[in-house]
C-alpha cells in the first residue's frame, strides 16, 4: 500500500470512497456542485486543501482531505483533519492509520504542529484507533445554519 496525493486521473476511483464517506455520515443529498469544487480546490495552488489516496495494486482503497488554516492561539498553521474515508472491503488492514499517519507527515512539513478532527460520537471503531494516536480535546462542537 502507497500514500499518495491524489491525482486529476484518479477522479473515477475517488469518487465512489467519497460517496461512501457521505453515506456514512447520511449526506445523500451533497449538490454535485459542492463535490465538483472539492475536486478542482486539490488541483488549485492557492487552495489550502489537500487531498491523498491509499492505493495498492491501482486500487484505491482510502481518502483524506485536509486543510491548513490560521489559529488565533498558534503563529502557524493548524491541520484540519476533515474527510477520512476506507473503502469496506479494506477496513481493519491498517488504511486509516497510515493516511492519518500521512497528514501528520504533511502538516510537519508545512510547519504546522496541531492536526485535529472530529468524529461523530456513534463512530466508536474509528474511535478506537483515534484513542490510539491522538488525544481527546474534550470540546464538544456546536453549530447553526445561516
Amino acid at each position: 500500500m502507497i500514500i499518495r496525493p491524489v491525482r486529476p486521473e484518479d477522479k473515477a476511483n475517488w469518487l465512489p470512497l467519497w460517496q461512501g464517506y457521505l453515506t456514512f455520515y447520511e449526506e445523500e443529498n451533497l449538490p454535485e456542485h459542492v463535490t465538483e469544487a472539492l475536486w478542482a480546490r486539490f488541483f488549485d495552488a492557492a487552495e489550502p486543501v489537500h487531498a491523498l489516496v491509499a492505493e495498492e495494486n491501482g486500487v484505491l482503497l482510502g481518502l483524506v482531505h485536509y486543510i491548513f488554516h490560521r489559529n488565533t492561539w498558534m503563529v502557524e498553521d493548524v491541520c484540519y483533519l476533515e474527510d477520512l474515508f476506507t473503502a469496506e472491503a479494506a477496513r481493519g488492514k491498517g488504511v486509516g492509520r497510515a493516511l492519518i499517519e500521512a497528514v501528520y507527515a504533511a502538516a510537519r512539513a508545512a510547519g504546522s504542529t496541531r492536526v485535529y478532527w472530529m468524529t461523530h460520537e456513534t463512530n466508536t471503531t474509528a474511535q478506537a484507533l483515534y484513542n490510539k494516536i491522538a488525544e481527546k480535546s474534550g470540546f464538544i462542537q456546536y453549530r447553526k445554519q445561516v
